[in-house]
């Protein structure tokens, strides 16, 4: 019985008591219902018809102005193309705030855009890197990447907060980090998960893009065979993208003083370590910016994210970007897992994307102003 796993990520991770979200192709739910019947594994359906769903979101959207950039929606999922698009229009319409950037090119060269956001107040300035769609499938990421920097751009006058946190420091933000990856969600596989890189022998493609990091990689919780989900490639930094944020990271890392990663789904803020059951040194610091952060986001509607470190609220993974970051010197790493839980799993409708990003906007805000704060 072939079927796509949803939550957890990988089978390892699947024990007695657990909820498991999986996706099966309509003929195989033919024969998946009586045998979980016969195992006496209790089942719901979440979504019927799959396949509507998916269409209805990558559908022909012909009502909408999607060409016009002034007029830019932020309540859509929006293609790579258009991200792009986008992203050069505010580099050309904010230059006082907004600079953008490469940082290299992806296994099938496409260029890896980052947007630098913050006043040019001085020359030195601490800066906060925010990365988006490392999973491919993931969109409500890239959706709210862009919410992030919208918001900056539209409140900086009015909200001395968002002034602050854009005088003092730089935000490094990368919308879509898997751009192949994302590509490919919205020409062939909604539920593509990994990046595009060949395997000749497999005849396979792609690499977990967050579990191809130097950091305990391909120990617990990782693939080494190339057409799992969770394949942590043929050796650390395989993938062009991965190496590239890697090599800018290293070279920024006195400098960066937080590192978010945005992911979906789970409802969690986490943070360090993902590969080991251990207490990081700042745990402190740590842990009451992401006990602060949670209470903000259940302000705006009552949403109840868990937070704690990764390996025990989530499940223990090796290579995570957040891992590395971590252990290459950024004091604050953390990955959100945003909307939902399940119930509509990676394909989030739009009608939750300003919601959604508007109570992790809140979570946001409160990490950086509690970074702007010394913590001891």
């Amino acid at each position: 019985l072939q079927v796509d796993l949803w939550q957890p990520s990988s089978p390892f991770h699947i024990v007695e008591g657990t909820v498991t979200d999986v996706r099966v192709p309509q003929n195989t739910s033919r024969s998946l219902l009586p045998y979980l019947q016969q195992a006496n594994i209790q089942y719901t359906i979440l979504i019927s018809d799959l396949q509507q769903a998916v269409e209805n979101q990558t559908g022909v959207r012909s009502h909408r102005n999607r060409r016009s950039l002034s007029g830019y929606n932020y309540e859509v999922y929006h293609s790579l193309e258009e991200i792009e698009d986008w992203m050069h229009y505010l580099n050309r319409t904010y230059s006082d705030l907004v600079h953008m950037f490469s940082v290299g090119k992806s296994y099938e060269g496409r260029t890896l855009y980052v947007l630098k956001l913050g006043k040019r107040s001085r020359p030195y300035k601490k800066a906060v890197w925010i990365d988006c769609g490392i999973h491919a499938r993931e969109w409500i990421g890239p959706a709210f990447c862009q919410w992030f920097v919208k918001e900056a751009l539209q409140t900086y006058q009015a909200d001395p907060d968002m002034r602050k946190m854009l005088t003092q420091l730089y935000f490094y933000i990368m919308p879509v980090f898997n751009v192949d990856g994302y590509h490919f969600s919205w020409t062939n596989d909604r539920f593509w998960r990994k990046t595009r890189s060949k395997n000749m022998r497999f005849h396979c493609h792609g690499v977990d893009a967050n579990r191809n990091w130097k950091v305990k990689w391909c120990d617990e919780g990782a693939s080494l065979h190339p057409c799992d989900d969770t394949y942590c490639g043929p050796f650390p930094e395989s993938e062009p993208e991965v190496k590239a944020v890697a090599h800018f990271l290293r070279k920024h890392r006195k400098q960066i003083k937080a590192y978010l990663s945005f992911h979906a789904y789970a409802q969690m803020l986490l943070y360090p370590y993902s590969y080991k059951y251990a207490t990081i040194p700042n745990f402190n610091c740590v842990e009451s910016a992401a006990y602060n952060a949670v209470n903000a986001l259940q302000s705006a509607y009552g949403v109840r994210y868990r937070y704690g470190p990764a390996s025990s609220t989530l499940y223990v993974s090796s290579g995570s970007s957040m891992d590395w970051a971590y252990k290459n010197g950024i004091p604050y790493a953390f990955a959100f897992e945003l909307r939902d839980t399940g119930h509509f799993g990676f394909l989030l409708p739009e009608t939750l994307i300003r919601p959604t990003c508007t109570e992790t906007m809140l979570a946001v805000k409160n990490i950086t102003l509690h970074l702007l704060k010394k913590c001891h």
